[in-house]
């Protein structure tokens, strides 16, 4: 299994604090994910905090898919980690961080994935689901920036 990395930062004239707020909020994740996905929160009356578990469905290609994850770490303000039960990869392990410095709130995510199939996961990787987690991850900061206000792209 070959691990994949993908990391993006931000900083946001916010708190940390308020910064963690928008990330926690589950319901906020429809927002900040591309239309095109089509993602909806299955889960109802979610509330965040240790060992909570969330599906989701979304379309990839027009298919539907199902995911799962669980939060395995959860220390507000500064950091949580949700890790999927259930999803099209083998492994997809995402930790959200903040961290106040003197402009404001340094956002960061770092997602450690691999995909399944072996070499032919392999080469959809390198000919479109890198680019493709490129585009959601990108979407997301600019929807981050609007709801907070960036100061600086990292």
């Amino acid at each position: 299994m070959r691990i994949q990395t993908l990391d993006r930062e931000m900083i946001s004239p916010v708190s940390v604090q308020q910064a963690f707020a928008v990330f926690e909020n589950p319901y906020n994740l429809a927002k900040i994910t591309p239309p095109w996905l089509n993602f909806r929160i299955l889960t109802p009356n979610l509330e965040m905090g240790l060992g909570a578990e969330i599906e989701y469905e979304f379309h990839w290609l027009g298919i539907p898919l199902h995911w799962k994850t669980r939060i395995t770490e959860y220390e507000p303000p500064f950091h949580f980690v949700d890790e999927a039960l259930k999803s099209p990869y083998l492994l997809w392990r995402h930790r959200h961080t903040f961290r106040a410095l003197p402009e404001g709130a340094l956002i960061a995510d770092r997602v450690d994935y691999a995909l399944p199939f072996g070499i032919l996961g392999a080469a959809a990787h390198r000919l479109m689901v890198r680019r493709q987690l490129d585009q959601i991850f990108d979407f997301r900061q600019k929807v981050v920036a609007q709801m907070l206000g960036v100061v600086a792209p990292r």
